[in-house]
């Protein structure tokens, strides 16, 4: 399965990097490879949020959607994405944002399999760079967004 890790250090409240994340509609404004989003629920109960949500995904004549169960913690500042359906076999991934002085750092894990073993080969391969493409994507939508010049 492929999986893997990034950490980066961002200059900006970990609030406003929490609520980058959790706006899922905005996805294809600044995410490489995402067509598409929708937020079917969004549910608080008690520290939790819980969102439904579809994301598109693709490049070229590639394109697929797959509907994802987001569950973020507001006591330890972390979001866990869970696939409910769509062509992944099995995803988590795992945000978790940690703040000292306005600098926030930020963790994020995937871990998925495909339920094309062929994909899943190719993906394997040239997946830490996908992530780490996205992960700056995240980054430079943040300072443009949060960072005090």
């Amino acid at each position: 399965m492929p999986k893997a890790s990034v950490k980066r250090l961002i200059k900006c409240k970990k609030e406003h990097l929490i609520d980058l994340v959790l706006d899922i509609e905005k996805y294809p404004l600044f995410v490489p490879f995402c067509l598409d989003s929708k937020v079917y629920e969004r549910n608080e109960k008690g520290d939790l949020l819980f969102i439904i949500a579809d994301l598109t995904i693709g490049k070229g004549p590639f394109k697929d959607t797959y509907k994802s169960d987001v569950k973020f913690n507001k006591k330890d500042d972390s979001i866990y994405v869970t696939n409910l359906d769509g062509p992944l076999k099995y995803l988590e991934n795992k945000w978790l944002f940690i703040e000292n002085k306005d600098i926030t750092e930020v963790s994020f894990e995937v871990d998925f399999e495909l339920k094309n073993h062929f994909l899943n080969i190719v993906m394997t391969k040239s997946f830490q760079f996908g992530l780490d493409k996205i992960a700056d994507a995240f980054q430079k939508r943040a300072e443009e967004l949060f960072s005090k010049t």
